[in-house]
């Protein structure tokens, strides 16, 4: 019987095989971020063969959770090799609100936030299957503010998607040096993200000469792609359900945009 069973799931394999079932494997990859190390988490369909775009995907200030993690595989899912970075190093995840402030605070700072941010893109790049010619970048909330940011520095990317990011403005530094075409995702009634703040954002993507769309999604508040961010929006930090589907369909159109063009085109 055993035996019988052996054949009968080698066949069984043989046959999914043929028919090109989908499989997202992944892996947790590791690699260096200065002084610490980085516990970053890959995502690919195994089914998808040839070049694939690649996809940073950062998250929010809690650190590397499963949040990020289901969003990485969903990116595998339509076809792309998603890594999801590690900005804190160590795989470290915040346990409180008071923990996660003072994380995000620390990298935040100075240019640590862009340098741990392109050692992520790098790692990325460099992965079997992934073109490195069709890259992007997608973060929410801080890490929202990290795939802007890695923008600015005028990073060598297609696109980035902020969504319901901490909007910067880019610094005189920033001008003219922006490739990737930018889509920002925002809660309209985001009580975090002021309309001065948006003003002065979109304000300095148009002095930097940046090609940017922003879509703010109405009764949207902060965090609203998340559904572990409850659904009270007096709060401040709510899920919203059509905001969240929008928007994940707005960012899959902009990369049907954005890596149209083949390799080296």
């Amino acid at each position: 019987m055993n035996g019988w069973r052996a054949v009968w799931m080698v066949a069984m394999a043989a046959l999914l095989a043929g028919r090109g079932e989908a499989k997202i494997v992944e892996q947790t990859l590791t690699y260096p971020m200065g002084d610490v190390t980085a516990r970053g988490f890959l995502a690919r369909d195994d089914a998808v063969t040839g070049a694939q775009p690649g996809v940073l995907v950062v998250h929010e200030w809690w650190g590397l959770n499963d949040y990020t993690k289901r969003r990485a595989r969903q990116l595998a899912a339509l076809g792309y090799v998603a890594l999801a970075a590690d900005m804190y190093g160590d795989g470290k995840v915040a346990a409180t609100p008071q923990e996660a402030g003072q994380l995000a605070g620390a990298v935040r700072g100075g240019t640590l936030l862009r340098t741990r941010a392109a050692a992520a893109l790098a790692t990325l790049r460099a992965q079997p299957g992934v073109d490195p010619h069709r890259m992007a970048a997608i973060g929410y909330c801080f890490g929202g503010t990290t795939v802007l940011e890695l923008a600015y520095s005028g990073a060598d990317l297609a696109g980035v998607v902020s969504f319901h990011g901490g909007l910067t403005v880019p610094g005189e530094q920033d001008m003219g040096r922006i490739k990737a075409k930018i889509l920002i995702c925002h809660g309209d009634a985001d009580p975090h993200v002021t309309p001065a703040v948006v003003r002065a954002c979109l304000d300095g993507l148009t002095r930097a000469k940046a090609d940017w769309q922003f879509i703010a999604y109405a009764g949207a508040v902060h965090a609203f792609t998340n559904p572990d961010s409850g659904n009270d929006p007096s709060r401040g930090v709510a899920y919203n359900e059509a905001a969240d589907h929008r928007s994940w369909k707005a960012m899959s159109d902009f990369f049907g945009e954005i890596f149209a063009t083949p390799a080296g085109g």
